[in-house]
């Protein structure tokens, strides 16, 4: 039996598909945006120059962004196999609450700030 109810499982599923919607989405309008692409004036220095810095933004984005696709995705999953909302440190229920304010955890509170603190040493 699982702590949470198949409507705030059903929630947070719909939660994480929307966040998983809005980067892939924005990630698209970032790589076709023609004001990221075209360049009026300068010379072609200029103009490698910006594209060689619009490239390196572009890629730290992808990156960031791709690690939270990966959360979600791995949130969906356990979804899938009924393991969602249980910690990954203590194997205890993680409320709804800390879950609908950041469903990709996969640690309870306590967990997560045990880990920030060994961070820290």
């Amino acid at each position: 039996m699982h702590h949470l109810s198949e409507e705030q499982i059903a929630q947070i599923k719909n939660l994480l598909l929307e966040m998983r919607q809005k980067i892939l989405g924005s990630a698209q309008e970032q790589i076709k945006d023609p004001s990221n692409i075209a360049f009026e004036g300068g010379d072609e220095i200029d103009r490698a120059n910006i594209e060689t810095e619009r490239y390196i933004n572009l890629q730290r984005l992808k990156t960031r962004e791709l690690k939270l696709v990966r959360k979600i995705d791995y949130a969906l999953y356990k979804i899938e196999v009924g393991t969602y909302g249980i910690c990954e440190g203590c194997g205890a229920e993680i409320p709804f609450e800390r879950l609908m304010a950041r469903p990709v955890t996969t640690l309870c509170i306590n967990c997560k700030e045990l880990e920030e603190e060994g961070e820290h040493e």
